[in-house]
């Protein structure tokens, strides 16, 4: 199981450097096989790296397609995977919708992740009015399907983020979680058989007090967390639930 925590953009330099030290103490501490990754700024992620000992894992927010060129402002993957990153978040909705990222352009990020050896994890996930319309599924399995380069064999992860639970306190009922996420995986196993396996995270203001019931779901594989990623009690305590 993954639990995931997205920055954002958050964080100083020393603040980064004392919530990653806290968690590897507790990855220390803790026999347990919850794999935890986190998604700083990338100006952090030299300093995060260097506190992070290969027990914590690393991942950039985004990547450009490209491997490089004339780009300004962006970062390639394969600046990620040199920093010391292990995964790439790519098709986050927050770049769906303010950088206005097709699934098309997230295909070829996460095609761009794979080609510098990062793992990828890929974010779908419906409008508040997408669901009320009744067209939640639909809308998520073109995401996957078209988010999702063919043929891809390394390791990736997809995490289901409904719009309308990010940041905003409400989260969906552990029926529509569980629902969706039975659903995503008929849809990667349509695409592919292999894909039986791939770890499925659920995103959408995940905290201490539901992240057990959440997690607890039988096709639930994980968690992409937002603002509770940033304080090292609740970040903790999510992943003591997944345990």
């Amino acid at each position: 199981m993954i639990i995931a925590g997205n920055w954002k953009m958050n964080m100083t330099k020393r603040e980064a450097v004392a919530l990653t030290e806290t968690l590897v103490d507790y990855k220390r501490n803790n026999n347990s096989n919850v794999e935890m990754v986190v998604f700083p700024p990338f100006v952090l992620i030299d300093c995060v790296v260097n506190f992070a000992a290969s027990i914590l894992h690393i991942g950039g927010q985004d990547c450009h397609a490209n491997d490089s060129g004339a780009h300004t402002g962006d970062i390639s993957a394969s600046m990620l995977a040199d920093a010391g990153c292990a995964w790439v978040l790519v098709g986050h909705s927050e770049r769906r919708n303010d950088h206005h990222e097709t699934s098309a352009i997230v295909a070829d990020k996460a095609r761009a992740g794979v080609r510098a050896g990062l793992n990828v994890m890929i974010c779908v996930g419906e409008t508040l009015e997408d669901r009320n319309a009744g067209h939640a599924n639909d809308v998520v399995a073109a995401q996957i399907l078209q988010s999702l380069p063919e043929g891809l064999t390394t390791r990736f992860a997809i995490a289901y983020e409904p719009v309308w639970a990010i940041g905003t306190g409400k989260v969906a009922s552990p029926d529509d979680v569980d629902g969706m996420h039975h659903h995503i995986r008929k849809v990667l196993i349509g695409r592919n058989s292999a894909y039986e396996n791939v770890d499925i995270l659920y995103g959408g203001s995940v905290k201490p007090d539901n992240a057990k019931a959440l997690l607890g779901l039988e096709h639930v594989g994980g968690a992409l967390v937002g603002g509770a990623s940033l304080k090292a009690e609740d970040f903790i305590a999510i992943a003591n639930g997944a345990r």
